[in-house]
């Protein structure tokens, strides 16, 4: 990788390094990486509310999972339906058709945001807690994964943006972007740096600013409306995704981003009205049998 005046190629391999038909690819420890950022976080706010380890070993791996199927799930809903009902294994399985190990290659993070907050409704019923309290401490340490995940996109050389002139635009070397004429906005970038300045807002919002006592709905409303809203007006500079996008006016992603736009703004809403309902919990000792 190597900068002029007027752009930057980007020539940075997917594949950190192969054994075989195997290979280990940048994406995939980015992916692991953001997952293991949003655990410390999230280990750092359970222990500050006196929060058991099982309790947040048990939370962060059905996120994961539920995380990854939403991510899968909703790629294949919304942008190439015909797959999912062809060849559904491989929907959820690392393989293409052939069964050779590729990777998981789709992901719709609108996908992970409604597989996330089915699965916390049903943890917080299933826990006794209110369901904006875990959402509200989930969502502090949810931007610093999504920004991990844009910058997995970047090293794949994927999730390009649109042709451009700015002298700051990529020439992508690989994904059959690295042409001269087709500099593009490096849209991964973008949305990488607006979800790690959220990330630091929200660390300094909990433990500086409200100490734990948040409003419900607070977090949540700040974290839907600032993503959405980032990735609403992001989109108007990248390229397009698929070819059922070409020609309209609001692409997928856009159109999937306004309902979350207005439930963030209707949350945000609710927060200040409602200032003083801050909920906590207090996790229930195990129960102890005697003989």
């Amino acid at each position: 990788m190597y900068t002029t005046l007027n752009f930057i190629t980007w020539s940075v391999s997917p594949e950190i390094f192969t054994l075989g038909s195997f290979s280990v690819r940048w994406y995939g420890v980015l992916l692991a990486s953001g997952f293991f950022f949003a655990y410390l976080t999230l280990s750092k706010v359970f222990k500050t509310e006196k929060l058991s380890q099982q309790l947040l070993d048990k939370l962060t791996i059905w996120c994961i999972v539920w995380t990854v199927v939403g991510l899968r799930l909703a790629h294949f809903l919304f942008y190439e339906p015909h797959y999912l009902f062809q060849h559904p294994l491989q929907v959820l399985l690392p393989v293409d058709e052939n069964w050779n190990f590729i990777g998981y290659q789709g992901l719709a993070s609108h996908g992970a945001v409604i597989a996330l907050i089915l699965f916390l409704s049903y943890f917080a019923w299933k826990h006794k807690m209110n369901v904006l309290w875990l959402l509200d401490r989930l969502c502090i340490v949810i931007p610093v994964a999504a920004a991990m995940v844009r910058l997995g996109n970047l090293m794949n050389h994927e999730i390009v943006g649109s042709i451009t002139t700015v002298p700051w635009a990529f020439n992508f070397t690989h994904g059959g972007y690295g042409v001269a004429d087709t500099l593009r906005h490096p849209a991964q970038l973008y949305e990488s740096l607006v979800y790690f300045s959220l990330y630091i807002f929200m660390l300094i919002y909990y433990f500086k600013i409200t100490k734990g006592n948040i409003p419900a709905g607070r977090a949540v409303g700040t974290l839907l409306t600032v993503i959405f809203t980032a990735r609403f007006f992001i989109e108007f500079v990248k390229e397009v995704q698929v070819s059922s996008e070409i020609g309209m006016t609001l692409n997928i992603g856009q159109r999937l981003s306004i309902p979350f736009i207005i439930i963030g703004l209707g949350l945000l809403i609710y927060s200040f009205i409602q200032k003083n309902k801050i909920p906590h919990y207090i996790e229930p000792h195990p129960k102890t049998s005697s003989k």
